[in-house]
């Protein structure tokens, strides 16, 4: 009976401590927007993560000089059909300045996601993070999200959760370029 007793004692603490780990964690996934919206700019947590397309991974690291506007979408998420066409649009206006669009596929089949790009005509580079653990450390709780990274590595301008348009991407883009 000791032993039950002990075995369920541990089993409750264990959770308990699991619990207090993951509050914990998620505490600190949420400073990176909380921090971009007080106009701080903070390091962009680095990544290596695969394209969605095709063979190989995109580096964050390797994307320094240039800036980065990187948006999280799935293919289930309304809004982020919505703002496909506008994202597309820039990515072409831009792509020439130094400016790389990448897409990160949140929560999703990968034949859903590739899907997906093929009906919106996405053609800028897109990468999974299978376990979310990169999204984790940006904070991203929700599809779609947009940061903007500029040529040092930091998030700056505005973080938006929810579409976003031509004419804010190209105010993000002009600040994080400057």
């Amino acid at each position: 009976m000791k032993l039950a007793q002990g075995v369920a004692l541990a089993a409750v603490v264990g959770l308990l401590g699991l619990l207090v780990w993951k509050v914990v964690t998620e505490q600190r996934s949420s400073a990176i927007p909380a921090a971009v919206a007080g106009g701080k700019k903070p390091s962009a947590p680095l990544f290596e993560l695969p394209l969605l397309r095709g063979e190989g991974t995109v580096e964050l690291r390797s994307l320094r000089g240039r800036v980065v506007v990187l948006n999280v979408w799935a293919s289930w998420c309304r809004p982020c059909a919505s703002e496909a066409a506008d994202l597309e649009a820039s990515w072409r206006r831009w792509k020439s300045k130094d400016v790389v669009f990448l897409g990160m596929d949140w929560h999703d089949a990968a034949s859903d996601a590739r899907r997906f790009a093929r009906k919106h005509g996405v053609t800028y580079p897109l990468v999974r993070d299978r376990d979310g653990q990169v999204l984790s450390k940006y904070g991203v709780d929700g599809v779609p999200q947009t940061f903007f990274i500029d040529r040092e590595g930091r998030l700056v301008g505005e973080h938006f959760e929810g579409p976003v348009d031509q004419e804010a991407l190209s105010r993000n883009i002009e600040l994080a370029r400057s």
